[in-house]
């Protein structure tokens, strides 16, 4: 039955996505992996074999669950049929925490494949916070707000971005999720310190963190140009990053992202250990 009990809090330790073709393989031996992300708008139907994988999972892991699909910075109204599904899953599987992206990716209630950035400013401001207003009371509980990978700036945006995410927060009481990988991403696009974001990012309300791969490119003037990919391992440098994160903010659950050219079960372990590795030490001094 679906109403069973889900397994305990979020614990301050590596999870991964979860995919399929990676079940046996966590219920053999999760290694370093402690908890597990699913995307909501995957788990929205009525049945069939992945709610029924999502429901045993959750009896031995904590479950995170990350919308895709809410389009929290759009200027329409939220969709009602996608939120009272969203309540539904969220009724019934009773995630550790929630979380969805600062971006839009709808238009006349038409659906977009991409997260789409918005300019910050207050009346963007506005508009997030009540649209956060919106979910958090559908779903009776505080959501996450993901910071974005950055591609291009905005003549409109009046203040920046960590200004925009903390009036936000303070507006609406959410918490913040950390995705580093997009922070070197959009620091390497927007050509600005990305240890002087980290440095200065509110990360008392961050409530999980995310590392991912990213892909290289160039832009037509030949300067770097990131692409926030999913589809390979996180590199030294946002390792580097990272452990300046953890070094600041204290341990926290951390997601290794990697959703296409999915690899074995055993190397998405190995991300997970090695950032265990660089929680271990921060959370031994704490304790």
């Amino acid at each position: 039955m679906l109403d069973s009990q889900p397994h305990g809090p979020m614990p301050n330790a590596p999870g991964v996505g979860y995919k399929p073709q990676h079940l046996a393989g966590i219920l053999a031996n999760a290694g370093a992996v402690k908890w597990l992300e699913i995307h909501a708008e995957n788990y929205m139907g009525e049945g069939g074999p992945h709610l029924a994988q999502l429901r045993h999972l959750r009896e031995h892991f904590p479950i995170s669950c990350h919308g895709v699909g809410l389009s929290i910075g759009g200027e329409g109204r939220l969709d009602g049929e996608h939120l009272a599904r969203l309540k539904k899953l969220v009724g019934w599987l009773q995630p550790a925490l929630f979380s969805e992206h600062l971006a839009w990716s709808t238009h006349d209630m038409g659906y977009l494949n991409d997260l789409l950035p918005l300019p910050y400013n207050m009346a963007s401001v506005k508009r997030v916070a009540a649209h956060i207003d919106e979910v958090q009371t559908t779903i009776g509980r505080q959501m996450l707000l993901e910071n974005p990978s950055l591609y291009v700036a905005f003549a409109e945006s009046t203040m920046d971005e960590i200004g925009f995410l903390t009036e936000v927060q303070a507006r609406t009481g959410c918490g913040l999720l950390l995705d580093v990988n997009n922070v070197f991403v959009s620091a390497t696009n927007q050509n600005y310190s990305p240890e002087g974001f980290i440095d200065a990012f509110p990360v008392e309300h961050v409530g999980e963190i995310h590392l991912g791969g990213h892909d290289e490119q160039v832009d037509d003037h030949g300067a770097p140009l990131l692409i926030d990919s999913h589809d390979a391992a996180v590199v030294d440098p946002v390792w580097a990053l990272y452990a300046r994160t953890i070094a600041r903010a204290g341990p926290r659950p951390t997601l290794i992202e990697w959703d296409s050219d999915i690899p074995e079960w055993a190397v998405l372990e190995a991300e997970a250990a090695r950032a265990a590795a660089v929680l271990a030490p921060v959370a031994a001094e704490i304790s």
